[in-house]
């Protein structure tokens, strides 16, 4: 890591890592969506509104102390890019809770969960990854795990679309559920930017 003469701003790092706390709660609320009948959904989607919210104040909160910092813990670019891919997972998880709801889904195709599942898990590693932005030190297999997590988000989502494609539906249904499962997919891309940016800040801060 390089040695540093000035001192840096450390309130960053625990505005990171409460981000990321935030997607886990979001993620949580997918996952406790698959389970809940119709009538139960419009609560969730409530509390997934009121986290994506929050996830709004934690960006805008990062990005006024970086306009107000002379004195950052690495380059701004990047830390802009890392507040606005983390706030982009919270608006994606929102944004597919509320189609289920605002379509009035009755049933989600089989494959829906394995997407949600590949997202809880990317985003417990969001998390556990943040607080190691301090010392750049245990990343490398986070990065390494998300990017395949990603991959296994993609070949999901190619199934669900071969799925929806198949017949069993009818066209209206088809575009409704589509545009959901494509929301999730961006969700899965949008922890991959994280990840790729902290793999970026690591290799400038070695």
């Amino acid at each position: 890591m390089r040695f540093r003469l000035t001192p840096r701003e450390t309130s960053f790092y625990d505005m990171f890592a409460a981000s990321a706390d935030n997607i886990v709660t979001g993620s949580k609320l997918l996952m406790e969506l698959l389970g809940a009948d119709t009538s139960a959904r419009a609560e969730i989607a409530e509390r997934m509104r009121a986290a994506e919210h929050a996830g709004d104040d934690a960006t805008h909160a990062i990005f006024h102390q970086l306009n107000s910092s002379f004195i950052t813990p690495f380059d701004r670019e990047d830390i802009y890019a890392l507040a606005g891919s983390l706030d982009d997972i919270m608006d994606f998880m929102e944004e597919a809770v509320d189609l289920v709801v605002l379509y009035n889904v009755e049933e989600l195709p089989k494959g829906v969960e394995q997407q949600i599942e590949v997202l809880a898990r990317a985003a417990e590693l969001t998390a556990e990854a943040m607080p190691n932005l301090r010392t750049m030190e245990n990343l490398t297999e986070y990065w390494i795990e998300v990017n395949r997590l990603e991959n296994q988000a993609d070949q999901i989502h190619r199934k669900l679309l071969a799925h929806l494609f198949n017949g069993k539906y009818d066209a209206i249904e088809v575009l409704k559920l589509k545009q959901i499962v494509d929301v999730l997919e961006e969700a899965a891309d949008a922890f991959e930017h994280v990840a790729n940016t902290v793999e970026t800040i690591a290799v400038k801060e070695s």
